[in-house]
């Protein structure tokens, strides 16, 4: 299989640093040509799946706009410009917890859209976890603390008490690493 090929690309739409907008004429491998492919461009992020040293992994229970409902998360928030995503990792964990992680395991990077592409996510477990600050987010979020084992975690899943797909992707590769 071969690559699409990008011959122009038009913004149509900016909020700049939060969402871009693009149309694009793509050629596909057998020379046809879309003149109205659409990409949507949002932030990186990072997220991490804090296991304390007990054990237990550490979530935070807050409203998400997106689904519209509080849920349960991860901590996670944007990737500043020319920042490393496991920078971005620890300095979201700090903010979020006041909590640093002995060592931090890269799960992968991925986007949100196979098509539309929206954003990049790179996800993290972050092993032996402690407390070692009060959290300071310092951002819109309010934010409840709670400790859950692996099994808890399951069944969030299960029920949607994980309402944001990078959530629900993250649980699922950091099952399959503890």
């Amino acid at each position: 299989m071969e690559a699409w090929k990008t011959r122009a690309r038009e913004t149509v739409f900016e909020a700049a640093p939060f969402v871009s907008v693009s149309k694009e004429t793509v050629e596909l491998p057998d020379g046809r040509l879309i003149e109205d492919f659409y990409q949507v461009d949002l932030r990186s992020f990072a997220l991490v799946v804090p296991v304390m040293e007990n054990g237990e992994i550490l979530m935070l229970r807050q409203y998400k706009h997106g689904p519209r409902r509080v849920s349960v998360t991860f901590p996670a928030g944007f990737i500043d410009p020319g920042e490393a995503p496991d920078v971005a990792a620890r300095r979201e964990l700090m903010e979020e917890t006041g909590v640093e992680a002995q060592s931090l395991e890269p799960m992968g990077r991925f986007v949100d859209n196979g098509n539309q592409r929206g954003c990049e996510g790179h996800y993290f477990l972050a092993h032996g976890c402690r407390r070692v600050a009060e959290p300071n987010a310092g951002d819109l979020e309010d934010m409840q603390e709670e400790f859950w084992t692996a099994e808890d975690l399951d069944h969030a899943m299960m029920v949607g008490d994980l309402a944001v797909i990078h959530h629900v992707a993250a649980w699922g590769m950091a099952r399959l690493r503890l």
